[in-house]
């Protein structure tokens, strides 16, 4: 197994791509490692075409020599893959750790499989301790604010909401226009109570739950690279 987990997870995914196909390619430093491996095989005469998730991913493909499209020019993707701030045995997520999260659900959703990679410290027994990042739109953002609390708390959640701010104490603007607001929450029992919550909320834009979207995951630890199927559970 490779000395970096991250690494090894990307690297099993990476077997699962076929000439031709076209691909989700996810953000954050697991779907990094991923996207760069992509580009040795890419390089080496692999015939394939991406869709990044973020422009900082596009910046990181077009680099790795990777033909890119868009959703307008290829609405159904063979194959996403992509990282995770947390995932459950049941293969629920929590994400939006590099503020992609819309973009990220939105090519999940249009990928005939979703395959997850992180390292074994991404496993958790119960999703919460990461918290939940909710993209909301600028207006209004006090009263979008208080109506997400109200959501939380009916969900059996609590905990601090804060805006997410950019290094100069601003508020931290995604590659759509929008804010986020990260609850620390600790534990969400019923994530699934908790997304028709916040989905309800005018002015959420979308939340970081991923839920029915992950198809299966690699998870690289010291004991090497396990592979968890949704028809395992």
């Amino acid at each position: 197994m490779s000395d970096n987990p991250k690494r090894a997870a990307a690297a099993a995914a990476l077997e699962l791509v076929r000439p031709g196909m076209k691909l989700g390619l996810g953000t954050g430093s697991t779907a990094a490692h991923f996207v760069e491996l992509l580009g040795v095989k890419v390089k080496a005469g692999l015939n394939v075409v991406g869709v990044p998730t973020s422009e900082a991913t596009r910046g990181l493909a077009k680099h790795a020599g990777i033909p890119l499209t868009t959703l307008e020019e290829a609405p159904e993707l063979d194959l996403t893959v992509d990282g995770a701030d947390e995932i459950d045995s049941r293969l629920r997520l929590i994400k939006g750790g590099g503020a992609a999260l819309l973009r990220e659900k939105i090519v999940a959703n249009a990928s005939k499989r979703m395959v997850v990679i992180a390292d074994s410290g991404k496993k958790v027994a119960m999703l919460g301790a990461f918290p939940l990042p909710i993209e909301v739109i600028q207006f209004g953002l006090e009263a979008t604010k208080r109506a997400v609390v109200k959501a939380i708390e009916r969900a059996g959640c609590q905990g601090e909401i804060r805006l997410r701010l950019r290094p100069d104490g601003h508020g931290l603007v995604t590659d759509s226009g929008h804010f986020i607001l990260d609850a620390s929450l600790g534990r969400i029992p019923d994530p699934e109570a908790l997304a028709d919550g916040l989905a309800a909320v005018p002015g959420v834009v979308e939340h970081g739950l991923f839920i029915g979207l992950a198809s299966e995951a690699f998870i690289a630890g010291p004991s090497g690279v396990e592979h968890i199927a949704r028809s395992s559970f």
